[in-house]
């Protein structure tokens, strides 16, 4: 089995760091293909730029998904999620939505840690999306971006884990889910500090992309998820145009 693991992200060090979890969550048989996207922000956190990472989304899709049985978007936004399920005709899971669903099986109460005050409408118009709204518990934001580098993160950890317990014992949050692609693997070295299941999209997403493609359902013959119908396009690459010409994958 093959998965894409998409960063539509511009950061190297985020694709790197997912693409570890990912391997280490992964069953023995499963390649692991990573991808950055090719243009757009290092980091998403404005409006704009998630806007521009949406189309990065579909951009590196369209080079990278052939020969790959399913695809996990490794943004926090799950950017461009819908059309990607529409534009591809293998399972697509994102890692927002996939953390979310784990919990609901964990938890009647989910706790969510963002970071950055700046993102957290975001978030929460991801989890009104996905219709997950009434299972949150509450949100705590940590304003650092400690996470987004590559050197200490005993601050952020501690940081961290100040969120997550007053989850607990102020909103009674039953899991907790730590926001973000640059998450990935962080609740292995902080999960014994947490009296509750501690999640990340990447290893929640990985294991239901490959149960998806072991159930083997086919893509909806009709539908707004249906293959592309042919339409006209301009200024797109190559490789997108084609998905609007008929030639999906």
């Amino acid at each position: 089995m093959r998965l894409l693991l998409l960063n539509s992200n511009t950061s190297q060090f985020v694709t790197d760091k997912v693409a570890a979890e990912a391997r280490r969550v992964a069953r023995p048989d499963t390649e692991i293909v990573p991808a950055t996207g090719r243009f757009g922000a290092r980091v998403m956190t404005t409006r704009s730029e998630v806007a521009i990472g949406e189309h990065a989304t579909l951009d590196a899709l369209a080079q990278h998904a052939d020969g790959c049985d399913a695809v996990v978007i490794a943004v926090s936004y799950d950017s461009a999620l819908r059309a990607a399920r529409e534009m591809l005709d293998i399972p697509v899971v994102g890692i927002t939505e996939a953390a979310l669903l784990t919990a609901c099986m964990l938890g009647s109460r989910v706790g969510i840690v963002v970071f950055g005050s700046r993102v957290l409408p975001l978030y929460q118009e991801v989890v009104s999306l996905h219709g997950m709204d009434a299972r949150v518990a509450g949100w705590r934001v940590v304003d650092s971006s400690s996470p987004y580098g590559q050197g200490d993160q005993a601050e952020a950890d501690r940081l961290t884990v100040a969120a997550a317990k007053e989850l607990v014992e102020r909103d009674y949050a039953e899991v907790v889910i730590l926001a973000g692609a640059v998450m990935a693997g962080v609740p292995l070295r902080l999960q014994d500090q947490v009296p509750v299941p501690l999640l990340d999209g990447v290893s929640c997403a990985v294991p239901q992309a490959e149960t998806l493609v072991r159930l083997a359902k086919p893509k909806a013959r009709t539908g707004s998820l249906s293959a592309l119908p042919r339409r006209e396009v301009v200024g797109l690459g190559p490789e997108l145009s084609r998905y609007f010409d008929g030639g999906q994958a």
